[in-house]
């Protein structure tokens, strides 16, 4: 059983899921959404979920509910819902650097204004997590990581010892988590795993134009299979949406390249340098 949590803080799901589609944050790219959903019906999925930040970096916020709604998208609150939600100063996105926070507050200024009260509202209501069963395997979803909700967990420094004990003080077999904006995975010890599902709302920083989201799955043995999807869209499309907005022409040739140009200082080294800039 689940430790017991503060009411609002965890919502916990039915038994029974055998593979699962997550998705990390969609930062008002419909477009990416839409393909991605297409895409993990196609594979037969027993549920999808939205692990937070629905709005940020891209352009037309409130594109994106309809379509979580109408899919049965079961989302939690990242920091960015947060908010959005609660028309909060800033995005709480828990950059450092003044040129990483100058571009968010871009960002975060024009998702707020674009957001309907409507939408606003959903936003508050999510809950901060999610648990659920995944075959015999004990899931907590979560944003940036069980314990803070914009941390970083970055592959380059994040320790196996740290995330064993992570997982193990929040009571999981498995913690997918996003916020990073970077995907990966780790096996821990004692059939345990960490996994940043990646984001569906802007490209990899690898040069690619394509977006990532994650299929867990469970195995004939009782382990879990994780599957990064790499997601194609109308990425020009984007773009030329988000020049119609005004947004910054950084954020228009990140979309357009696969490099990012903003919120590069909070990346560790290592991943910093697999980058352009």
């Amino acid at each position: 059983m689940f430790q017991s949590q503060p009411e609002g803080l965890i919502t916990a799901e039915r038994d029974g899921y055998n593979r699962i589609a997550c998705f990390g944050g969609i930062y008002n790219n419909y477009l990416a959404l839409e393909a991605a959903i297409r895409d993990a019906r196609r594979r037969g999925v027993d549920a999808i979920y939205c692990l937070g930040d629905i709005g940020a970096f891209g352009p037309h916020p409130d594109r994106v509910f309809p379509i979580l709604h109408d899919n049965d998208v079961r989302c939690i609150q990242g920091n960015y819902d947060d908010s959005i939600g609660n028309a909060l100063d800033d995005c709480q996105c828990g950059y450092t650097d003044p040129r990483d926070n100058y571009f968010a507050q871009i960002s975060y200024d024009y998702t707020l204004a674009n957001t309907s009260e409507e939408n606003r509202a959903f936003l508050r209501s999510l809950p901060k997590e999610r648990r659920l069963e995944l075959g015999s395997l004990r899931v907590l979803l979560c944003h940036g990581s069980p314990r803070k909700v914009n941390e970083f967990l970055w592959e380059s420094t994040s320790s196996t010892h740290f995330l064993d004990s992570l997982l193990q003080d929040h009571d999981a077999d498995v913690v997918a988590a996003t916020h990073s904006g970077i995907k990966w995975r780790r096996t821990l010890s004692a059939n345990r795993h960490f996994v940043n599902v990646g984001v569906l709302g802007r490209p990899e920083n690898d040069g690619a134009t394509h977006v990532w989201y994650s299929l867990l799955e469970t195995s004939p043995g009782g382990n879990v299979q994780v599957e990064f999807v790499p997601v194609e869209y109308d990425h020009v499309r984007l773009a030329r949406e988000m020049r119609d907005e005004g947004l910054p022409v950084e954020f228009v040739e990140t979309t357009l390249t696969g490099w990012w140009t903003t919120c590069l200082e909070v990346l560790p080294s290592k991943e910093r340098r697999r980058g352009l800039y």
